[in-house]
């Protein structure tokens, strides 16, 4: 089989679109037409070096399509699903992290990543000789992929694969750490600090959880318009008003039960520790260089404030993905709005100046 791929060759080079070539499945594969797929952050960061994978390989990890074929000790799924491909999905279950839950951090999966490969196998992509390998496991940049059976997450037929596409990342990382990870009560206050993609699915999150106040942060006036649409009871910014002393005022003096970090800078890691109560929860979404070290008031995280960094919202995928299908069917969750451009798989490299210039909140291909 061959078909059109977006492969990522060497940091700080754009995508070339090339015709690659899949071999037989293993029998725990999953073959997908990817019918549309997501960009995201995590993909632009290994083409500026930024993240490191295995060159030459295929980005993207954000992809819905429809399943072809499958190995033969496959059960999961068959010919003709819908699916949402997973990048922990094919968590193995028994090693030492995913016996104490913590199956983000499987060894197998870990291992993949950092051979470029699914687990259990070589690279299914070749073009010539050459092995191409995979990115997170997903490898969603191209008319079809290879997925591991747990990475290939059915879905109803009556979600549009351009809206199931995001649930793989910015929508499940969101509304995941609101309703998964800090499981924000009914009642609650909340602050989201930085409102692109994954801020914004943590409105949509404390909104459907039943939180009170929600209130959103940014410095750009029109994400702090989206916020409103996405469940934001009230928006400020840093830029035009005190942040600190004005959630004072709508919290009684006692600062937010939970804030969620979704800016990715010194700035906003330390107003989410300073706007949050003695007591109260701390979730880092944002992320910085990894070798960065951030600043820290050490009186801003006294007052035995829990905090935490969050990974894909603590996402169990199985369960998660068809529950956002059905919010999403019962016009509970916004899918549609996150949706700012479409384009085709010749235009990635322009889609992902979008990220580069923080545009809109979700550029999605199409790929048929």
């Amino acid at each position: 089989m061959e078909f059109s791929a977006a492969i990522a060759r060497r940091a700080g080079d754009p995508l070339s679109i090339e015709r690659v070539k899949i071999g037989s499945l293993g029998p725990s594969d999953v073959l997908v037409r990817i019918h549309a797929a997501g960009l995201c952050h995590t993909d632009r960061e290994v083409m500026t070096g930024s993240v490191a994978t295995v060159f030459p390989c295929i980005l993207g990890h954000e992809g819905a399509g429809v399943v072809e074929a499958v190995g033969s000790a496959v059960t999961r799924v068959k010919k003709g699903d819908h699916v949402v491909c997973s990048i922990y999905g094919g968590a193995c279950g028994h090693c030492f992290y995913c016996r104490k839950s913590q199956r983000m951090f499987c060894e197998e999966i870990s291992a993949s990543k950092s051979l470029g490969t699914i687990p259990k196998g070589m690279p299914r992509f070749t073009q010539g000789e050459q092995p191409l390998h995979h990115f997170l496991c997903t490898s969603c940049y191209a008319e079809y992929t290879v997925l591991p059976e747990g990475g290939a997450v059915a879905i109803p037929r009556e979600v549009p694969f351009e809206q199931a596409c995001i649930l793989g990342c910015c929508v499940t990382t969101g509304f995941g750490a609101a309703t998964r990870v800090t499981n924000v009560p009914i009642g609650a206050s909340v602050a989201v600090i930085g409102c692109g993609p994954i801020g914004i699915n943590v409105l949509q999150g404390a909104s459907v959880a039943g939180a009170a106040d929600i209130i959103a942060i940014d410095t750009n006036p029109d994400r702090l318009v989206l916020a409103q649409q996405f469940g934001a009871t009230c928006v400020l910014s840093p830029k035009t008003q005190d942040v600190i002393a004005e959630i004072r005022k709508i919290t009684h003096g006692r600062g937010v039960d939970y804030a969620f970090e979704a800016g990715g800078n010194d700035q906003t890691i330390q107003l989410s520790l300073e706007v949050t109560r003695p007591g109260g929860h701390v979730t880092i979404l944002g992320k910085t260089p990894p070798d960065h070290h951030i600043p820290i008031r050490f009186g801003a995280i006294m007052g035995g404030k829990t905090i935490l960094r969050s990974t894909l919202g603590g996402a169990h995928e199985h369960e998660d993905f068809p529950r956002l299908c059905r919010l999403y069917l019962d016009g509970r969750l916004k899918l549609d709005e996150l949706i700012t451009r479409r384009i085709g798989l010749a235009d990635i490299n322009d889609g992902m100046k979008d990220l580069d210039n923080a545009f809109g909140l979700r550029t999605v291909i199409r790929m048929h």
